[in-house]
């Protein structure tokens, strides 16, 4: 099981810098998430954020030293023009809609095709309702999202940045993800290395990139979805 945590001693070099991005519909709480995670903060009078910003966390996984580097844009149209640099090599995507604005749920759709149409298509991606804290005024059913992100092989949580609540689990579960992915990744290419390259390789050792592996969607999605 992979050691995490968000503390420790982390002056040693980085391991491994991972790209992450945040999509959805504006005001469903991208930047609040953002700023949960990487300073802990949440800001009750939050502007609308205008074009792209990144906030970085560096934290320990199974020993190993990951500086993530976390973007945040605008949700509104026109902003969308900065799409082709803001995917540029990121490993990962949280996909986040309010429980309680139907739409932006409805939209999720649509942002899912644009994110696979631009980033790799090995990128892992988690789907995320963000304002738990607000379950009195849920306008998208924990099923509906559950049933979508199960079809679309996703990872699939429930947060609340006002409460801090599963965005630590949230963002550890993809980084996570992405980090099992690449060093299985570097594992398998220092075997066939070893091997003999080409005569390994030809045995059947595979170089898995991330997301690539086939993964059962049920499976997958079993991961996650018990944090709810």
């Amino acid at each position: 099981m992979s050691n995490l945590n968000g503390g420790g001693d982390l002056s040693n070099k980085i391991d491994y810098v991972f790209k992450i991005v945040l999509i959805g519909d504006s005001a469903v709480g991208k930047s609040q998430l953002l700023a949960r995670f990487s300073r802990n903060e949440f800001s009750l009078d939050s502007k609308a954020t205008i074009g792209v910003e990144f906030q970085t966390r560096t934290l320990m996984i199974d020993h190993k030293t990951v500086k993530a580097q976390i973007w945040d844009t605008a949700g509104q149209e026109r902003y969308r023009a900065v799409t082709s640099a803001y995917y540029r090599g990121a490993v990962g995507a949280m996909l986040v809609y309010d429980i309680t604005k139907r739409q932006s749920f409805d939209h999720v759709a649509r942002w899912l095709e644009e994110l696979r149409g631009h980033a790799d298509k090995n990128i892992v991606i988690m789907l995320v309702g963000n304002k738990s804290d607000l379950g009195t005024l849920r306008d998208v059913p924990t099923e509906d999202a559950k049933d979508f992100a199960q079809r679309e092989n996703l990872f699939f949580m429930e947060t609340s940045a006002l409460e801090a609540s599963n965005v630590e689990p949230a963002f550890l579960t993809i980084l996570t993800e992405i980090y099992r992915v690449v060093s299985k990744k570097s594992l398998v290419a220092n075997e066939a290395e070893a091997g003999g390259g080409k005569e390994a390789l030809l045995k059947g050792a595979k170089i898995v990139v991330p997301g690539q592996e086939t993964v059962p969607a049920a499976s997958k999605f079993s991961c996650c979805a018990s944090s709810l």
